[in-house]
């Protein structure tokens, strides 16, 4: 399953797998811009207002009829963040001509369909519906303010948030709640059509059909694009050091019966030049597979937590650790997620603990070569970060990763700041009732 990547249009790249494994294709198109607390909003409003109605399917009910004669085939607005850069766009998936009767080619209609909807949105005098436009504003923030609903995510978006306070991602990928109310159609047609102008776009497809028949598909459907000056400052700062010499600590009350900590970490100097296969496997020893020193010390032997894993960010280069606990082992919990991060600096690493993280990194990578949903997500973040080795390349390289080379990444991560969700205090829960 070889990755071709093509130039095919001014700043289009095309990134085709093809392969007869499974019956669906899939086909992305993704506007990349850079994060920002100015534009995030707007940038993930406009895919769920594009998806409203098209001058050709100038509302949902004739979109989803259209999607009904293609044998129930998708099309999804995205909003993702990968490091500082917003990708924002659509995802279809539709059955592969091999599997759809008469061998009728439905990659042709699916993909000037996904154009359509990109490029010709239904307007008025040229600008946005504005109910349509008023409609998703408010989904937009449903979601938004239902962030807080989701107490072990929302830790770690608020540890984000305080952590990274004068850099771009702090920034959500929905942005924010006061960027949001803010936007109305006039505004957002401007951003819209700026965008298209600007934005680096990257395709991906994955399926049965031939590459060459993907670029003409692709390139038919957006032969109406208009390219202008493109945005080159696209791209993530990565922070080496901490933003203190000391971390910083962040204590905020809610009415919850859980604590919950997340502490964030730099992964400091591995990132000049990333080993990404050792600071995978070195994520999997610590906190991010259930053989991790979190998971069966501070989890399992001592019972500090309900639950204790780390994450990586590989795009920004940091690490965060997200525990759930009783409010009253916040001290017994954070001394061990730290003691276990120095037993791995130490290359205090059983054997069996480095051939488990070694397989659970490696399986992890290529159980994604099981699903053209987690090969479209992997090969985007690969051609944001201008890396060209697919998941079977990068889990081989996991399988022979060293205790050494797992030491080297651990001994440059420290911890930048630790923030804390805890319940109201007695005080708090008066002026509650009050």
């Amino acid at each position: 399953m070889e990755a071709i990547r093509k130039k095919i249009m001014p700043f289009v790249e095309l990134t085709c797998l093809r392969t007869d494994k499974f019956k669906t294709g899939c086909l992305s198109v993704n506007l990349l811009t850079r994060l920002s607390r100015e534009n995030a909003s707007k940038n993930a409003l406009i895919p769920h207002v594009l998806r409203r109605g098209s001058t050709g399917h100038p509302d949902m009910e004739s979109i989803s009829a259209a999607l009904d004669e293609l044998y129930g085939a998708r099309i999804e607005p995205v909003v993702r963040k990968k490091g500082e850069v917003q990708a924002v766009g659509f995802f279809a998936d539709f059955a592969d001509d091999a599997f759809v009767p008469g061998g009728e080619q439905v990659l042709e209609k699916v993909t000037a369909l996904m154009g359509e909807l990109l490029l010709s949105p239904n307007t008025r005098g040229g600008l946005f519906l504005p109910a349509y436009v008023d409609s998703e504003r408010e989904k937009l923030l449903e979601r938004l303010r239902a962030r807080i609903n989701d107490k072990r995510s929302y830790a770690v978006q608020r540890l984000f948030e305080l952590m990274c306070f004068s850099e771009d991602y702090a920034t959500d990928r929905m942005g924010t709640e006061e960027e949001a109310q803010s936007i109305n159609y006039q505004k957002l047609t401007r951003h819209y059509k700026q965008l298209l102008q600007c934005a680096p776009i990257e395709v991906f497809y994955c399926g049965g059909a031939d590459p060459l028949r993907v670029e003409r598909a692709v390139k038919s459907a957006l032969v109406t694009l208009l390219r202008g000056e493109p945005d080159e400052d696209i791209g993530t700062d990565i922070r080496i050091n901490t933003v203190e010499e000391n971390p910083r600590y962040f204590t905020e009350e809610l009415s919850i019966t859980q604590g919950k900590l997340s502490v964030g970490f730099r992964l400091g100097e591995c990132m000049y030049n990333p080993n990404m296969a050792a600071i995978r496997v070195f994520n999997a020893v610590y906190g991010g597979s259930v053989t991790s020193k979190l998971f069966m010390n501070v989890r399992e032997k001592l019972s500090l937590c309900y639950y204790a894993n780390s994450a990586i960010d590989r795009h920004k280069g940091l690490m965060v650790v997200s525990s759930g606990i009783e409010f009253d082992k916040y001290d017994a919990a954070l001394s061990e997620i730290f003691a276990q991060l120095e037993a791995v600096k130490k290359g205090d690493i059983t054997d069996d603990e480095l051939a488990a993280a070694r397989k659970a990194v490696a399986t992890e990578l290529r159980s994604a070569m099981d699903s053209s949903g987690a090969l479209e997500d992997f090969w985007l973040a690969q051609n944001v970060d201008g890396l060209y080795y697919g998941p079977e390349e990068l889990a081989a390289l996991a399988e022979s990763i060293t205790r050494d080379e797992v030491v080297e990444v651990a001994k440059g991560v420290e911890c930048d700041a630790v923030y804390f969700l805890r319940g109201l205090s007695e005080e708090g829960e008066k002026a509650n009732g009050d």
